[in-house]
């Protein structure tokens, strides 16, 4: 039986998942949740997350959620499917665990931040705060100062193999890239380079497909 993934395709968490279940090529079905009306904080999805947030994934009697949660399972779980996103080597493991704190509590609130100013405000005929937009901006340009001290030395975050701490950046990643903020990406060369090289891969076009088809 497939794995069942609730969630929705405007929920960054969501998609974070989806590429994971790409990259290793593992069959899932996809279950819309329709947030807008409020069906993630009410049953039945509230027995499979009890905080009433997406995503929620379902595999035989396991039911987990948090993104980041789920997406070390998937890894763990099929280590010969796919995309190998995970290190054997100790040192390795260590040092991608880092970078996936790293993405989880530096990169993620200031630029999931800016996207809300910068996107999705726009999609809820919400007017964007410039004075919130450049605080954000400036947060986040200090995090890519060492990101790309960190890129200027390996080609990922974890060393020279992409693994789940560059996969989790993904879905905000795009979301800032088709903004004026790009800028704080484009203006760093590793930084750019590790974009481009990320969002170019072909698990990532199979889940932007899917967004739209959603």
């Amino acid at each position: 039986m497939p794995i069942k993934v609730h969630g929705s395709v405007f929920s960054t968490a969501t998609l974070r998942v989806i590429a994971c279940l790409n990259e290793k090529e593992v069959a899932f079905d996809f279950l819309p949740v329709d947030m807008q009306s409020g069906a993630h904080k009410k049953e039945p999805l509230t027995s499979l997350n009890p905080f009433g947030q997406v995503p929620a994934l379902e595999d035989g009697d396991l039911k987990l959620f948090e993104s980041r949660a789920i997406t070390q399972y998937i890894a763990h779980e099929h280590p010969t499917k796919g995309t190998n996103l995970l290190f054997q080597d100790s040192k390795k493991m260590a040092t991608m665990s880092v970078w996936m704190e790293v993405e989880a509590h530096q990169f993620d609130p200031a630029a999931s931040k800016l996207a809300w100013e910068l996107v999705y405000k726009k999609m809820f005929g919400l007017e964007t705060d410039p004075a919130a937009v450049r605080e954000h901006e400036t947060t986040l340009a200090k995090v890519l100062d060492i990101y790309e001290a960190r890129l200027a030395h390996s080609k990922y975050l974890a060393g020279d193999s992409f693994s789940l701490a560059d996969l989790h950046h993904l879905p905000v990643l795009h979301n800032l890239m088709g903004t004026p903020s790009k800028k704080l990406f484009e203006e760093r060369p590793h930084v750019s380079a590790w974009c481009s090289d990320i969002l170019a891969r072909p698990a990532w076009a199979t889940t932007l497909a899917i967004q739209k088809q959603n």
